[in-house]
């Protein structure tokens, strides 16, 4: 059996006696340090990775009958990732609807994913969600920005496209919205991963991912834990976007 078979199987036996998504052994090719995890340093891969990948925005694309889309792959720091998704949002600031995609969203930074969702609110007196800390038992509370570097889109419709790939921070954008009204989900039930997590070393080849903390929506009072995000309107996912396109047009006749 391969590293990462192993890995897959012994992740299997562990979400069978505790089903987090988050709880997971991963596999790397590449040796890495058994030292304990430098929490720097894995901010540092995780921006490096962002950058590489243009902050997450894979394309942006103007459709017929003014209607904007954008494809997110990951979920950009809320710091360094702030004009990357301002520029995307000047892109469609003028548009009638807008469809983000999500399909093969991954993940991110939770900050990053209250800064998408900001923009589909009009002030920062939206409560989005909670994150609860096990290790100091505290509750940390995110609203919504009040102040962005590019327009809101506010008053207009917006879809978010999910697939069963769709995972973590992209989950919370999709779940978020959709608990406030503020988006129609458009594909598949989602992974079901809601719980921010630390990795620690177990081999050179070997991490583990372990849930260190709860979001909790402040609307549902709940997340998507282990259930995934449900969509509204059930479909492929290789037929979401078309689903979302013409129920956008039918609504802006």
């Amino acid at each position: 059996m391969s590293g990462g078979a192993l890995c897959a199987a012994v992740t299997a036996h562990l979400q069978e006696a505790c089903p987090d998504k988050h709880l997971r052994l991963l596999w790397q090719d590449e040796p890495q340090s058994t030292e304990p995890a430098d929490d720097d340093a894995g901010r540092a891969a995780f921006l490096a990775l962002l950058r590489a990948e243009n902050q997450g925005i894979r394309r942006f694309d103007h459709l017929d009958g003014n209607i904007g889309y954008l494809d997110i792959r990951w979920i950009a720091d809320a710091g360094e990732g702030a004009r990357a998704i301002a520029a995307a949002m000047e892109l469609v600031a003028h548009s009638r609807a807008l469809i983000l995609d999500l399909r093969e969203c991954r993940g991110g930074s939770p900050a990053g994913a209250a800064m998408w969702c900001s923009y589909f609110f009009p002030d920062d007196q939206v409560h989005l969600n909670d994150f609860y800390e096990r290790a100091t038992d505290s509750t940390r509370q995110t609203w919504t920005a009040a102040h962005l570097p590019a327009p809101r889109h506010l008053d207009r419709p917006v879809y978010a496209l999910t697939s069963t790939i769709t995972f973590s921070g992209g989950e919370d954008v999709a779940y978020t919205l959709q608990a406030h009204g503020r988006a129609v989900i458009v594909g598949e039930t989602t992974r079901g991963g809601a719980h921010p997590t630390d990795r620690h070393p177990v081999t050179e080849h070997i991490t583990v991912t372990v849930p260190t903390a709860r979001t909790i929506n402040a609307v549902t009072g709940t997340n998507w834990e282990g259930v995934g995000v449900q969509p509204d309107s059930a479909v492929p996912a290789d037929r979401a976007l078309e689903e979302a396109y013409e129920d956008a047009k039918r609504r802006l006749a």
